[in-house]
């Protein structure tokens, strides 16, 4: 991975804490301006190699995406939903996610890349059900709402989806797809 163009920050208020965000392609640390140019250089390298750990954690891989599917569908579906294909896709505006049975495919929307763990697990779910039950039914959504966190994902969804002002989907029990 080719490492990106950062920009160091020296601060006269800041004391000891060391801090780091992305700007764009640019990574921005933020050091106390009494540091050496060696403990800024190490800390440089640490900020760095936090802030891509918590990148890797925060938008999983698609080989990633497939292993926690099978994980969630073990644990919430008795491991009825085997998908063949999990990926990211980048082509739904509307949609947190969707489910082809017919191939056994889940996408899921990059919208959700950042969001927490939790809300990307309920879509998983919610898509994963879509496997072995069609329709939004009363079936489907008893065994969605095995998942612990479904309601609080479906609100965080909701509120997100009404601060971005994105049409609401239609009222079918809280539908992701």
């Amino acid at each position: 991975m080719d490492r990106p163009e950062v920009e160091v920050r020296r601060s006269k208020r800041r004391r000891r804490t060391v801090s780091a965000y992305r700007d764009g392609d640019r990574v921005v640390v933020l050091i106390p301006a009494s540091l050496s140019r060696k403990e800024e250089a190490e800390w440089v390298e640490t900020m760095i190699a936090r802030l891509e750990k918590s990148e890797r954690r925060r938008k999983p891989s698609d080989d990633d995406l497939m292993k926690r599917a099978k994980g969630l569908s073990d644990r919430y579906l008795g491991g009825l939903a085997l998908p063949e294909s999990v990926r990211w896709v980048d082509n739904q505006e509307s949609r947190w996610g969707s489910c082809t049975p017919g191939d056994r495919s889940i996408r899921l929307s990059v919208r959700l890349q950042g969001m927490p763990s939790w809300v990307v697990d309920y879509v998983l779910v919610h898509e994963l059900a879509h496997l072995f039950e069609a329709n939004h039914d009363a079936k489907f959504w008893a065994w969605v709402d095995r998942f612990p966190q479904a309601e609080r994902a479906k609100g965080y969804l909701a509120g997100w989806s009404a601060a971005a002002r994105l049409d609401p989907p239609p009222d079918d029990h809280d539908e992701v797809d």
